[in-house]
């Protein structure tokens, strides 16, 4: 039996204002469910979990929906959101619990994250240290000038499309987040603040389910894939 030992932080704490909408993107129904609640329960039954943390806006975290305890209330706790993303996830941290030798940082924006991707991030930390889920870009990129005019076209065969979760040990995750505090860094997620100071990242392959949620036109796409077999 593998250790319970692997913390989780989901990231719920923007107001997601590109989806339009007087609800928060995070609380909107998609696939029979609130969004966040879909991520929520799915780490929820993944038997390495030992702790959940949902990082909410502060004018939610002291009052959440109440959906968001239709899971083992014993296992999670909300924290507050802060002025960046970088700071949500600092908040995290500082609440999980501390057998969590592992955490996993998660974005709210992808409900449809499954338990194989999980598997495998979870794996690579242990062996590797960070490790993100990620998928091979497939399309011709070009890069444009102001004009909107082909500059080049850059090889893909060594990008990837980051996505969640974003895997690692605990002790070094809150050093560099503690570091980042120090030095002012900000990312737009947990790997690029890893790189930015000396740390390599782990790539594993993700999922074409987990897309994420940005924009009004998103969540019929979303809804479409949720409905497709898996």
């Amino acid at each position: 039996m593998s250790p319970r030992n692997v913390g989780v932080v989901i990231v719920a704490g923007g107001e997601g204002t590109r989806a339009g909408g007087a609800e928060l993107k995070q609380f909107r129904w998609i696939a029979g469910k609130p969004m966040l609640l879909h991520s929520l329960q799915t780490f929820m039954a993944h038997p390495r979990v030992i702790a959940v943390v949902c990082v909410l806006p502060m004018r939610y975290a002291g009052d959440p929906p109440p959906w968001i305890f239709q899971c083992d209330v014993d296992r999670l706790l909300v924290a507050n959101g802060g002025r960046t993303r970088t700071e949500s996830v600092s908040n995290g941290l500082d609440d999980l619990a501390d057998e969590a030798d592992v955490v996993l940082v998660h974005d709210a924006a992808r409900p449809f994250v499954d338990t194989a991707t999980i598997d495998r991030v979870i794996e690579a930390v242990e062996r590797d240290g960070p490790a993100i889920a990620a998928l091979p870009v497939v399309d011709t990129l070009k890069e444009v000038d102001a004009g909107h005019r082909v500059v080049r076209t850059v090889d893909r065969s060594t990008l990837w499309r980051a996505q969640t979760p974003q895997g690692f040990p605990r002790r070094l995750i809150v050093d560099v987040h503690r570091e980042a505090r120090a030095r002012k860094l900000a990312a737009t997620d947990d790997a690029a603040l890893c790189e930015m100071l000396g740390h390599p990242v782990t790539v594993v392959r993700g999922d074409e389910r987990a897309m994420k949620i940005t924009e009004e036109a998103d969540f019929a796409r979303a809804e479409a894939l949720f409905a497709r077999p898996a």
